[in-house]
């Protein structure tokens, strides 16, 4: 039944900020913005994976808060190169929580990091073989 994963949602403080992280340091573009009465929300979408997208919403009532309802625990990233990634955003100011990746269970390579309404976030170099498997033949 099920076709893909749709979105992610993060509840955040400041949307103008929230927007500029995403777009600016991870290539994601606005794909729409919106108001109710309780709440501002956003959409946006990499162009690499463009049917996935990340839902930013910013309660702006404190009565029925959103960000009561559940909780994601982490949004990861794929890099090809994550030494290269780490100093990228190193270099943009992003503050690692570890000084060095940590082996994911098949191989590959992880690294945490908070974005600005501290969420957590992450980066993922696949293992060799998730990279090989992920090559299609022609």
């Amino acid at each position: 039944m099920i076709k893909k994963v749709e979105h992610v949602a993060i509840i955040v403080a400041d949307m103008e900020t929230s927007i500029h992280f995403y777009t600016s340091l991870f290539g994601f573009a606005l794909r729409t913005r919106g108001e109710t009465k309780t709440r501002e929300l956003a959409f946006l979408y990499h162009e690499a994976q463009p049917d996935f997208e990340i839902e930013l919403i910013r309660d702006r009532t404190k009565a029925e808060s959103f960000a009561q309802k559940g909780i994601v625990n982490h949004l990861a990233f794929t890099v090809d190169h994550m030494e290269e990634a780490i100093s990228y955003y190193r270099e943009k100011g992003i503050q690692f929580l570890a000084e060095s990746p940590n082996p994911s269970i098949d191989g590959g390579k992880t690294i945490f990091f908070h974005g600005p309404n501290q969420e957590m976030l992450q980066l993922v170099e696949p293992s060799e073989e998730r990279k090989r498997a992920g090559i299609k033949e022609e």
